[in-house]
């Protein structure tokens, strides 16, 4: 079976304030999908509603077709959830942490240690398996959170801010892990736009707890950033004019400005030239371009469909 989660009109009152108003939103099929929006948009409190931690005003959170709330058991039996930052005793070791984990979950007594040998090798943590938790890093302990998530094989993997708090180190690191996660559902809300550009194939934004656009990034940064975007080409030696001219005149692209002696800034219509068909066409030039990132057009779409925090 596809995964999926979908919210059908789920909203989440909190006295008289709509926290979440409506929201419908289908998700299906094994990729990352980043949840944006400005604090206090509803993303949490629509992650926690999907996890069974608080319940719906009305609506109906759904898992692989089956409501939270109807049968919590059955909808979340395929899925692992990290919410906020959850704090590990610091005087177990990942392995005693897992393990506890594992007893919680039902996790057959003859499976659990491989399930953590597996999972801690995921996220890189298995020379630290035996060492206590109290003297790990942020990010080190976010490792092991998200190792967590992946005791039980879950279809489907729902992270909220995954790489809060830490430091650029923890953030690679965790994106790395994300990034390893393609054969799962993985429904990821984040605050940081490069992050999820990085790692996730599709966005949904919410704000006021609605649904504002769910699509690909590119089809987002099509749409709602003046219909192109621009990326930072790197080279392994200094750029000439002869290169700029030969990109200037590709499909599509708008305009090349000189970063630096080894970097262009390449401005392109995401409505001619797709940011995979871009980069090839720039590597077949075999000019030394050994590094690809894209700008700021998620963040433009972002700003153009958010006017203001709450």
């Amino acid at each position: 079976m596809t995964p999926s989660i979908e919210a059908v009109q789920l909203t989440k009152n909190f006295g008289s304030f709509p926290t979440v108003s409506g929201l419908n939103l289908k998700i299906q099929g094994t990729k990352c999908v980043g949840f944006l929006g400005p604090n206090g948009a509803g993303k949490t409190t629509t992650m926690k509603m999907f996890t069974g931690l608080i319940g719906t005003s009305s609506g109906s959170a759904l898992i692989n077709g089956v409501d939270v709330e109807k049968d919590k058991k059955a909808a979340l039996a395929s899925c692992a959830t990290l919410i906020e930052t959850p704090e590990i005793y610091a005087s177990l070791t990942p392995k005693e942490a897992l393990g506890m984990l594992c007893e919680i979950r039902g996790v057959p007594r003859s499976e659990r240690n491989k399930r953590i040998d597996e999972a801690l090798g995921r996220v890189k943590m298995t020379e630290w398996e035996k060492k206590k938790v109290g003297s790990f890093s942020k990010g080190m302990k976010q490792r092991v959170n998200v190792a967590s998530t992946l005791l039980s094989d879950p279809e489907i993997i729902i992270l909220d801010e995954p790489s809060t708090g830490l430091d650029p180190r923890g953030m690679s690191e965790v994106r790395d892990i994300v990034r390893s996660l393609g054969d799962r559902l993985v429904f990821m809300s984040s605050h940081l736009l490069a992050e999820v550009t990085e790692v996730c194939q599709e966005v949904a934004m919410i704000d006021h707890g609605k649904l504002l656009v769910y699509d690909s990034i590119e089809n987002v940064t099509s749409k709602f950033a003046g219909g192109g975007g621009t990326v930072e080409v790197g080279f392994a030696r200094e750029v000439d004019d002869q290169v700029r001219a030969k990109i200037s005149r590709m499909p599509g692209v708008k305009s090349v400005a000189k970063s630096n002696d080894r970097h262009l800034s390449v401005s392109f219509d995401s409505k001619v030239v797709s940011l995979d068909g871009l980069f090839e066409s720039i590597a077949g030039l075999k000019a030394g371009a050994v590094s690809f990132e894209q700008g700021k057009g998620l963040e433009d779409a972002y700003l153009s469909l958010i006017k203001e925090t709450l």
